[in-house]
């Protein structure tokens, strides 16, 4: 029998075009010879639709799109989809997420999600109600061991701790089942796919049976997917995946054993050589990394549908530079502006790189010099500033001079302006609020500055040429807010910075277990962290960021802004 493994870029809330998707992608499947096709989880409305699941007559909406689908998709495919739909029953949550088969026309099975995750940026138990049971799904003789995307993952044999009571495969496996069958939503993080790839392949072992994921691919606002849909053999190996960060239709020959032994599953040359091509390349982190940027600001953009072109403001510094060059890889050339406003501390070098990335690139340049607005600030604030020492309030008019004016820019002619702070620079609240902090889009939002320098390299590799010139690369990194300025001025040198901070943000390790695995002075340690806890309220007002860590900022990071720690007995 041949599989289909639809790897779809869904627009959440966009339930004729998600469907169109659909249909289109089943047509294709029809013509290669498939006899099933999967699509990912709440492929209808896109994931994750959030509290567009309360809103009544969008559920309405939802039932109609499913009728339409199947309606619309070739008599004689087995066609499985994901959709929100109403709970049956008069108890629980009004809604479940499930998957349904549907073949000429009609609905002929449906499964509902038992392990609803409620972590991280999920959110799922908010608007759904469990499946309280396992059932085969039988499709023209072969049994379905048929699961939504969260039932896989409480199988780790080796975990120290499951989050859920139920573990779904296991159950699924005890009923006799040939195929694992897996619709998924599963967020990308670098290095994800080889979690991906270890569960999948510890599950088949396991119970002997070959298992197929379909993963959506896209971006919706910051969270990334990453597709990378597959399917392992009864062993564990891996025998096919789609190409990652793109859409892809993959198929799959499954075949149930004459003498019941397992089934065999085996890939299907792709009709595309290219995608072949792809799919065989050996993964690597930093081009993941970059490839889930890219995706994240082309998806935005264009899913929007809101903006012209993109903005950065260029300040001859690496963040500012890759984030224009992640943009020019996503959109284009002709659809990224620069601006450089260079200040009384500026110096020649900055404004000298921000014009040769510019020309680099091949972006539309500007220099919008700010000094007139930062003296006219100056000036307004002098009396009740008098006698006082030039400081941070100061230097932060600058800032915000900055992004008034990109602001400006933005407004007038449709732009999307990307905000280019870092990670490192975030966590510690080294950004200000309404200058550097401006935008709609934070690229870099869950890059730590020692990573985005990586990126840099990683850039002109792909070039072949210094497209980030080697002097933005190899220059101190500084703000240029006061004369000499250097950022280790304020804070640590970044390698030892960021390792705190993974550490600290995305480990969740205490202050002692920082201090002893590192061997850092336990008041330079606290320090950090100190800021760290005190910047929350910044980053509660910043723009969305891509997420590509399994912790970032935002929606997957949830802490009261007015709180006071203690450790070791003492307020921290």
């Amino acid at each position: 029998m041949l599989f289909a493994l639809a790897q779809i870029n869904p627009i959440v809330g966009d339930l004729e075009g998600n469907a169109r998707l659909v249909v289109e992608r089943s047509r294709e499947a029809a013509s290669l010879g498939a006899d099933l096709v999967v699509f990912p989880e709440l492929c209808v409305t896109g994931y994750p639709p959030l509290d567009l699941l309360e809103n009544h007559a969008f559920v309405d909406d939802v039932e109609r799109t499913i009728s339409r689908i199947a309606a619309d998709v070739p008599s004689r495919l087995g066609v499985i989809i994901g959709a929100p739909v109403r709970n049956p029953a008069r108890v629980g949550k009004r809604l479940q997420n499930v998957a349904i088969v549907l073949e000429d026309g009609r609905e002929t099975a449906r499964v509902v999600k038992a392990l609803l995750p409620t972590y991280d940026i999920f959110d799922e138990y908010r608007y759904f109600e469990p499946g309280t049971h396992r059932d085969v799904v039988s499709f023209r003789g072969l049994r379905l061991g048929l699961h939504v995307c969260e039932d896989m993952w409480n199988n780790e044999e080796q975990a120290p701790y499951h989050l859920y009571e139920a573990n779904p495969i296991d159950e699924l496996a005890a009923l006799g089942i040939d195929v694992f069958v897996n619709l998924s939503a599963s967020p990308f993080a670098v290095g994800k796919h080889v979690l991906r790839n270890r569960v999948l392949s510890e599950i088949c072992t396991e119970h002997g049976i070959p298992f197929l994921l379909v993963n959506q691919v896209g971006a919706n606002t910051e969270v990334l997917f990453d597709g990378d849909s597959r399917a392992h053999a009864a062993d564990g190996t891996l025998v096919a995946c789609a190409p990652s960060f793109e859409e892809a239709l993959v198929l799959v020959d499954v075949h149930p054993a004459a003498d019941g032994g397992p089934t065999t599953v085996a890939a299907v040359p792709a009709a595309d050589p290219s995608a072949q091509a792809r799919t065989a390349v050996p993964r690597d982190d930093l081009a993941d990394l970059h490839d889930a940027l890219v995706m994240g600001i082309r998806d935005y953009v264009n899913k929007t549908g809101a903006f012209r072109k993109t903005l950065v403001g260029l300040s001859g510094g690496i963040d500012s530079a890759v984030t224009a060059a992640l943009a020019v890889a996503a959109l284009g050339p002709d659809r990224v502006v620069g601006v450089t406003m260079p200040s009384r501390f500026s110096s020649s070098g900055s404004v000298d790189d921000s014009l040769a990335l510019a020309r680099s690139l091949g972006i539309g340049f500007h220099e919008i010099p700010i000094g007139p607005a930062v003296d006219a600030f100056e000036g307004m604030l002098q009396p009740l500033f008098a006698g006082t020492p030039f400081g941070v309030a100061e230097e932060n008019l600058q800032a915000r001079a900055r992004g008034v004016t990109l602001m400006a820019v933005s407004n007038k002619f449709d732009y999307l302006l990307l905000t280019t702070g870092n990670k490192s620079e975030l966590s510690v609240g080294y950004a200000t609020l309404y200058g550097d902090m401006s935008g709609g889009l934070a690229v870099i939002a869950d890059v730590f500055k020692t990573d985005v320098y990586r990126l840099a390299e990683h850039i002109n590799a792909r070039h072949g040429r210094s497209v980030i010139p080697r002097s933005t690369i190899e220059k101190p990194p500084s703000a240029e807010l006061r004369p000499d300025q250097k950022d280790t001025d304020s804070l640590p040198p970044y390698d030892v910075l960021d390792d705190i901070l993974r550490r600290y943000v995305e480990r969740q390790e205490d202050l002692e277990a920082i201090v002893s695995e590192t061997g850092h002075d336990e008041a330079f340690v606290a320090r950090i962290l100190r800021l760290v806890d005190l910047s929350e309220y910044k980053r509660r007002q910043a723009a969305p960021g891509l997420r590509v860590s399994s912790k970032a900022f935002g929606i997957g990071r949830r802490l009261p802004i007015v709180m006071r720690r203690t450790r070791n007995g003492r307020p921290s």
